[in-house]
């Protein structure tokens, strides 16, 4: 059976995973629904509705699945989703979506360090780190394996691609191309990845034509339109650039610089 404290109030009408611990003082609201094998350590507040996935760790004073913050909201049932195995450190906020239906979505395995901000409506990837204070505004789509530095933004509608890291206090208002490092404020997009490529096994001639594309789209002195053409004649068969190519094409803010 779940281990719950005696000091945990928990709706009756919400569903609790049988090996999953629920600490002292901790609040779980209506329509919310916890896997298995979850913990909240204490102090952990969840309203819904809300679905979590096995194996979620949730640290003292965790605010999750609360009314958007959107001013136009005004009552109307939206759901927030996460997936299996993330970790949510002290004081971590995720919101449930706007408009009636909608779904905040977070992936799995992901480690969100404490003050990390998600907003409504926002889609956020598997493997993801957000450090201390990491903050997103609504509608904000962050690939898989993307690092957002500590006391960091990322305004409403951008995209953060997958594999990019956007570094500590950093200003983001258009979209981060995947592979890319972003930093400063205002952002300027660094260079390739090539280390975090590296550590995940990335083979050393995908990550060179990616620095290749770099090159073509950030020094070569050509408009976006003339940069993507570049980009799919001279590498053809690269997935990374193909997929780096497809992102820039498809972005409605523009990108980084």
């Amino acid at each position: 059976m779940a281990r719950i404290h005696p000091t945990a109030v928990i709706d009756p009408t919400a569903h609790i995973g049988q090996t999953t611990h629920i600490g002292p003082y901790c609040i779980i609201g209506a329509n919310v629904t916890l896997g298995e094998g979850c913990r909240l350590h204490g102090h952990v507040v969840i309203s819904g509705p809300t679905v979590i996935g096995d194996g979620n760790e949730f640290y003292p004073f965790c605010s999750i699945g609360q009314r958007s913050q959107d001013l136009k909201y005004e009552g109307e049932p939206t759901h927030l989703e996460i997936g299996a195995g993330n970790t949510f450190r002290e004081f971590t906020t995720v919101h449930r979506a706007t408009s009636p239906g909608g779904v905040t979505r977070v992936g799995s395995h992901g480690n969100f360090l404490a003050y990390a901000h998600i907003a409504h409506d926002c889609a956020v990837g598997d493997h993801v780190i957000f450090s201390n204070n990491g903050t997103l505004a609504g509608h904000v789509v962050v690939g898989d394996h993307a690092v957002i530095g500590g006391l960091s933004g990322v305004h409403q509608f951008c995209r953060i691609g997958a594999h990019a890291i956007v570094g500590g206090c950093t200003k983001i208002v258009q979209d981060v191309p995947p592979f890319m490092i972003a930093d400063g404020n205002p952002a300027e997009i660094r260079g390739v990845n090539h280390v975090g490529l590296e550590r995940r096994g990335f083979p050393a001639e995908s990550i060179r034509e990616l620095r290749e594309a770099y090159k073509v789209i950030y020094r070569g002195n050509l408009n976006t339109t003339q940069g993507l053409e570049a980009l799919r004649n001279q590498f053809p068969s690269s997935d990374l650039v193909t997929h780096l190519a497809d992102f820039i094409a498809t972005s409605e803010r523009g990108i980084v610089r």
